[in-house]
């Protein structure tokens, strides 16, 4: 073989070294807070920085974000410039000088008539920003999520609700994180232009407002330390419950057959109560902060205006300035004092950080691995020949070699478990095999095993197929899934090897979305103005190097060819919109996923229990079909109908360890 290119893979077994449950607290409770708020930072910088230095966006982001900070700079302005009016409103109020008093109302009226238009505009600005961000993040959560079988992967592991990560902790992020850099960078201006004129009336109020701010922070910091590990395990709860709800009603007929109402209710309050008694600590920890932070907010409403009232009473001062120290003192221990008015804001948000933060670790671990020992775990290639003929493989086209299996040993992921030793076979072209064996023997783990779902074990499984993407003609070349990575994965039928699982999966969308997957995508519904997450995922010339997408007369064909012809009347063809899960049985389904399959034609087939729910005619008539197309087929089943349409049968038994022989044999049909 020639030109050979080999890339790394991620497996399944792999560890994900970020812990799903809050931190352990440290014995020493500054060392804590320090590692806390690095791990914070780290994480909060990771998951932020990846847009502002993205190729496609971050020229139009940053100039948008340069505008935003421009506005917010302008409400600052505004407020200096108000605090001055305000000074002078007084004073014409407190002299009796009508004409003053007017001017200063005339000027009251043009300033707030302005500061509407910026403060409108500057939220206005934040929040595009952020929906801009959280779309672009969106898309490259989701890419990330659906690669290298990542989505699958983890189920095996401690990241609980990732649907929620990424819808509604990703809004949260972008939303809040904007509004906490605009409040910060709005502190530090306010403190510079309000100090100026505070420490101009009167320098010990300023020391005093230090003190008091800082004293304020260190209270708010103890009586509020708990409260980001309480909204941590809310968000997971409430999660938790909300993902209860949704398998209810995915699962209503199998519940109502069973009549399991009682035991559902009796999980899902367990649930909620898990819930319950955690927004109660919550409840709690937050009414002990509101003590001190209210008392905190009024007690500054008369601070400063005591500490100067000397100074009026003795002729120093005018009557307005009270009020413009009384403001500016605001405006500056406001700024001083951000940890103590967000405190409840930021101890949610630093959840928020780590719930993504530990997502995002997760997803850069399957993707970060280097490349492993053949001994460490199963090896799955894909020999992709785009030559037909198939010149440089010594092998005749009408034995054409589709699957190798060398040496193959199957374990389950998590405690190791031996299922399959020493598999070795090989399946050529319409050489169709029937896999059997008893119930849990490990049948549909070997299929997991050549899917490249479960790595664990050793041996090499090799697919020869047509068609790969990427491969000039007479090339033969050997591409390990992870370095093209979502492409070779998705396109697992584009390279001629297609799984049908035993309840096929319903895609949300039209019948001809249904029959058009996974090997074509119809994006025909998608709005001209919506965000191309299409564009990166799936781009368009890998779509047109498969093959043409089918006719509507093709997509009918297929419905008649699996007796589903009736389908179109009942749901008026093939446009209409349903849950398809819900509306077809699952003999229906089956059918279905058989005219996907007829569709995309691909070298090899293998189907796991496929026709688990259908009579015998309509499996025969199935198989037949398939057969017809010159699709070659690898099959589990328990049926003895199933074998006069297979050349071979691997029989799988129970593993004795002691005699440490093969657990399988092979033999003719």
């Amino acid at each position: 073989m020639k030109n050979r290119r080999f890339y790394k893979y991620s497996p399944l077994s792999s560890s994900v070294t970020s812990p799903a449950d809050p931190p352990v607290t440290s014995t020493k409770p500054e060392e804590n807070v320090l590692r806390k708020g690095r791990r914070l930072f780290r994480r909060f910088y990771k998951v932020a920085a990846p847009y502002w230095f993205s190729e496609d966006d971050k020229v139009q982001a940053r100039i948008q974000l340069a505008s935003v900070f421009a506005l917010t700079l302008g409400t600052t302005g505004i407020s200096v410039g108000f605090n001055f009016l305000g000074r002078d409103f007084y004073n014409a109020l407190a002299n009796k000088d009508q004409d003053q008093f007017t001017t200063q109302i005339t000027y009251y009226l043009a300033a707030i008539a302005g500061g509407i238009l910026i403060f409108v505009f500057t939220d206005y600005a934040r929040e595009t920003l952020a929906l801009r961000w959280r779309s672009w993040m969106t898309k490259y959560y989701m890419e990330r999520y659906l690669k290298n079988q990542t989505f699958y992967q983890i189920q095996s592991q401690s990241i609980d609700n990732p649907d929620q990560r990424i819808v509604d902790d990703l809004s949260s992020f972008t939303k809040t994180s904007l509004s906490f850099s605009l409040t910060l960078f709005n502190a530090m201006v306010d403190l510079i232009s309000f100090s100026n004129i505070l420490f101009g009336i009167y320098p010990p109020l300023f020391v005093i407002l230090i003190v008091y701010s800082l004293g304020g922070t260190a209270i708010s910091i103890f009586l509020g330390k708990g409260l980001v590990n309480l909204n941590f395990m809310q968000e997971k709860m409430e999660a938790d419950f909300r993902y209860g709800l949704v398998r209810v009603r995915e699962n209503a007929e199998s519940i109502a057959f069973y009549g399991g109402e009682e035991n559902e209710v009796t999980l899902l309050l367990q649930r909620f109560s898990s819930a319950f008694g955690n927004l109660t600590q919550l409840l709690i920890s937050s009414r002990n902060l509101k003590f001190f932070t209210s008392g905190y907010r009024y007690l500054i409403q008369i601070l400063p205006a005591a500490v100067v009232a000397p100074m009026y009473f003795s002729g120093k001062i005018e009557f307005g300035v009270i009020n413009q120290s009384v403001s500016a003192f605001n405006h500056i221990l406001g700024d001083f004092s951000l940890i103590v008015y967000q405190f409840q804001a930021i101890s949610a948000f630093s959840a928020v950080i780590d719930r993504l933060g530990e997502f995002d670790d997760f997803l850069d671990s399957t993707s970060s691995h280097g490349p492993v020992e053949a001994s460490d775990e199963i090896q799955l290639t894909y020999c992709s020949v785009k030559d037909p003929t198939f010149s440089n493989s010594m092998k005749v086209l009408d034995i054409q070699s589709l699957l190798e299996i060398e040496s193959l040993t199957v374990q389950t992921p998590t405690n190791k478990a031996l299922l399959i030793s020493n598999l070795s076979l090989e399946v050529c072209k319409n050489e169709h095999l029937l896999i059997t064996g008893p119930s849990g023997i490990g049948k549909t783990s070997l299929l997991r095993a050549l899917a490249g779902l479960w790595r664990t074990g050793s041996g090499k499984i090799t697919f020869y197929a047509k068609y790969a993407p990427d491969v000039a003609p007479n090339e033969e070349t050997l591409v390990d899934e992870s370095k093209v990575g979502y492409k070779i994965s998705k396109y697992r039928d584009f390279k001629g090897v297609f799984f049908l699982p035993q309840r096929p999966y319903m895609v949300l969308g039209t019948l001809r979305q249904q029959l058009l997957y996974p090997t074509w995508p119809d994006v025909s519904d998608s709005n001209p103005h919506d965000f191309k997450l299409t564009d990166s995922v799936l781009p368009l010339e890998n779509v047109s190097a498969r093959s043409q997408q089918p006719t509507a007369d093709d997509l009918i064909q297929a419905l008649e060819d699996v007796h589903l012809g009736h389908l179109l009347s009942r749901f008026s063809g093939l446009d209409a919109t349903n849950e398809w899960s819900r509306v077809l049985s699952l003999g229906e389904q089956q059918r279905l996923a058989f005219a996907r399959l007829l569709l995309s034609r691909p070298d090899l087939v293998l189907l796991d229990e496929s026709t688990s729910a259908l009579d015998d005619a309509n499996e025969a008539h199935l198989y037949e079909k398939i057969n017809a197309a010159g699709i070659t087929y690898i099959s589990i089943g328990h049926r003895t109908s199933l074998h006069k349409f297979h050349k071979k049968a691997l029989r799988i038994s129970p593993i004795d360890v002691d005699t440490n022989q093969p657990n399988w044999s092979i033999e003719l049909l």
